[in-house]
């Protein structure tokens, strides 16, 4: 039995056909499925190169893009398809309590963000790279197969660097991108009784109160997925995360330790994370740092197509 779309036998088992979500066209090529995995399912997106023929075509490698704070594997939208033009096999997914994927088995202790622990969080990762490729012991004579390109885009960059050091064994390297070493101190303290207050409505309409109270059909597309993606986001998950980006501890040193090449990269006009912040880290790595014109906190979206050669290169580098 293969994957669905025809990939290796070996990735058929626990990946399932999707369906989109939010009303978002999807590029050509970019197919939605489901990863059953010990929370539940994970909703993902898979862009893979193919021939002239529209058929999958060898790739040179698996990369898997976990999205940050609010967000959800449609931030990778317009990359996808761009790292599967240059030989990719490229994965994204939505992380548990974000839009439509699964929710933790104790979400209803939203008060505590419990079940949405970083050790949580990171243990999904792992299960993806897992599921849709990391190192294995090979089937007969031969090496392994080669790891995981691993990406984290700010809030997920903290779950991608959690999993690396769970399990650098997995990857080939990891991409920070727009991610910082640690949290600090009240950051996002304006979250919890903001949501406390909002007798359950959504994030994205305490920030929208002018477009909240439109019927969908009367918002523009991308509003109309962003409503929907807040209402289906779990509080729980919100305030997991604030907890975790308000955390200051920082494991720079231990991640340097793992051996992972490492490439640290964010938009000029990025401020979520201090940029000086992002720099010193990488120095402490040993680390790649880039930087990405004509972008902020979002270069995935802002600037796909210098995010895709730039990634191209870092991952590049190190496959034969």
């Amino acid at each position: 039995m293969s994957a669905p779309g025809g990939g290796p036998a070996d990735l058929s088992d626990g990946v399932r056909p999707g369906a989109p979500f939010g009303g978002l066209p999807l590029p050509d090529g970019v197919e939605p499925l489901v990863l059953e995995v010990a929370v539940g399912r994970l909703t993902a997106l898979r862009a893979r190169p193919r021939d002239e023929d529209g058929r999958p075509a060898p790739a040179r490698g698996t990369a898997v893009l976990v999205p940050g704070f609010t967000g959800s594997k449609e931030d990778f939208l317009a990359l996808l398809p761009l790292l599967a033009a240059r030989g990719w096999d490229a994965w994204a997914y939505s992380q548990r309590g974000q839009a439509d994927s699964a929710r933790s088995p104790d979400d209803a202790g939203a008060g505590r963000g419990t079940g949405y622990l970083l050790a949580d969080l990171a243990a999904d990762a792992v299960e993806v790279v897992r599921l849709v490729g990391g190192a294995r012991p090979p089937r007969g004579a031969g090496r392994p197969l080669p790891g995981v390109h691993l990406l984290g885009h700010s809030f997920g960059g903290v779950v991608a660097r959690a999993a690396a050091l769970a399990a650098p064994e997995l990857l080939a390297d990891l991409v920070l991108l727009c991610s910082g070493p640690h949290g600090w101190l009240g950051r996002k303290a304006d979250l919890p009784p903001r949501l406390a207050a909002a007798g359950g409505r959504s994030l994205w309409a305490l920030d929208n109160p002018g477009l909240a109270e439109r019927d969908p059909r009367d918002l523009e597309p991308l509003d109309a997925f962003l409503r929907e993606r807040s209402e289906r986001t779990s509080t729980a998950a919100l305030l997991g995360a604030v907890a975790v980006l308000a955390d200051t501890a920082d494991p720079t040193e231990e991640l340097a330790g793992t051996g992972l090449p490492v490439l640290v990269a964010h938009g000029e006009d990025d401020d979520a994370w201090p940029q000086a912040w992002q720099r010193a880290m990488t120095a402490r790595l040993g680390a790649r740092h880039e930087v990405v014109a004509g972008a902020g906190h979002l270069p995935n979206a802002e600037n796909p197509g210098a995010t895709a050669a730039l990634l191209d290169d870092f991952w590049g580098a190190g496959t034969p």
